[in-house]
């Protein structure tokens, strides 16, 4: 049997892609398929950090197809591209971000910011340049959550220089001043101070920036939904009735201002108790799902009321780095996974592409 690409193709259209549920031709994932004599080498790029996942699709490539007669040696090389994608109309990218992932919700106590912070670092840990952003000026909660001691140094050209922990880039209001410093600020100044944070940082070739966003949808979160380049937005509720009532108003200034909503995540879903084993819905069950459906969004994961969760960020060692190998790591990464795919999924920003135009008098 000769082979030829269309025969290749065939065989890895039976090959799907487990986190966008396509199979790698219809996507266009593989690629640069090579073929000399019997052997096949071809790439397969992934639009979405998945280090965790590439050798069982790697594997999987090569059992399919070992099927097609007379084939040889085969060499599969997977990969992922990390782009970046269309923000809101009108809004300039921030130099060394692609895209800029706002962690929200309607009201504070949720674990919005341990979420943020274990997405990050879920993200970071398939392979992606990650870095987060700490935007509740009023009450910053990232220095302690990342355990960052003293302060980010001034950059040799004008800004900052991000603070690292646990491999991620970081900044925060609660890097610059006293702990103990209330920020007595009106709701401009607070704006402007963000503002800064996020323009002035040197970001290093960020892939996904998350933005830890302050509860409610104040002052701040309007400047960010406005005019700063979010490529989507997750929202973190509990199954409570009171905190979706708030979730969905941040949903709906998302929605105001043309930023996606890339989906919804349960915080505090179910409690088992740690010496009997009884699972009990403390806030309710189902909210997030319900949530979800009534306005046509994903559900991308929900995540137990786990007393490990809360000593660990409070510590300065979230869980996804504490206990990588644990379960509720493993719902993180699964979590991140989905909204990298979501992200991946949406149209790429091109505006770098174009030359600048200037106009001279001749």
């Amino acid at each position: 049997m000769t082979l030829n690409e269309q025969t290749i193709k065939a065989a890895l259209a039976a090959v799907l892609d487990p986190n966008t549920g396509k199979d790698l031709v219809s996507s266009k994932s593989a690629r640069n398929i090579r073929i000399a004599g019997a052997d096949v080498a071809l790439d397969v790029e992934l639009g979405y950090p998945a280090q965790s996942q590439i050798e069982s699709l790697r594997t999987a490539v090569i059992a399919q197809l070992k099927t097609i007669p007379g084939i040889g040696n085969i060499s599969a090389n997977v990969y992922s591209k990390i782009v970046t994608h269309a923000v809101q109309r009108g809004v300039k990218l921030i130099p060394g971000v692609k895209n800029i992932i706002a962690v929200a919700s309607g009201k504070g106590g949720v674990g919005k910011s341990t979420t943020a912070v274990n997405l990050a670092l879920a993200l970071a840990a398939e392979g992606a340049s990650v870095g987060i952003l700490d935007a509740d000026i009023y009450g910053p909660s990232l220095p302690q959550m990342l355990g960052i001691q003293g302060q980010p140094e001034a950059a040799e050209s004008r800004g900052l220089e991000p603070m690292i922990a646990h491999g991620l880039q970081a900044m925060s209001i609660g890097l610059l001043i006293d702990p103990e410093q209330p920020m007595v600020w009106r709701g401009p100044m607070a704006t402007q101070a963000l503002t800064q944070l996020l323009t002035e940082t040197r970001w290093r070739d960020v892939d996904y920036l998350i933005v830890d966003m302050p509860p409610g949808t104040g002052d701040i979160q309007l400047t960010l939904a406005q005019q700063v380049p979010v490529t989507g937005a997750v929202i973190v509720t509990t199954p409570q009735d009171i905190a979706l009532l708030d979730a969905k108003k941040g949903l709906k200034m998302f929605e105001k201002v043309g930023v996606p909503i890339l989906g919804v995540v349960e915080n505090m879903s179910i409690h088992i108790c740690s010496q009997c084993g009884h699972a009990e819905h403390i806030f309710g069950s189902g909210g997030g799902e319900r949530m979800a459906r009534e306005y046509g969004i994903e559900m991308l994961g929900a995540l137990p009321l786990d007393i490990a969760i809360r000593t660990q960020a409070d510590a300065g060692a979230p869980t996804v780095v504490t206990e990588p190998q644990g379960r509720v790591a493993a719902i993180y990464g699964t979590i991140a996974r989905r909204i990298a795919v979501k992200l991946a999924e949406r149209a790429q920003d091109h505006s770098n592409k174009f030359p600048n135009i200037v106009i001279k008098n001749t």
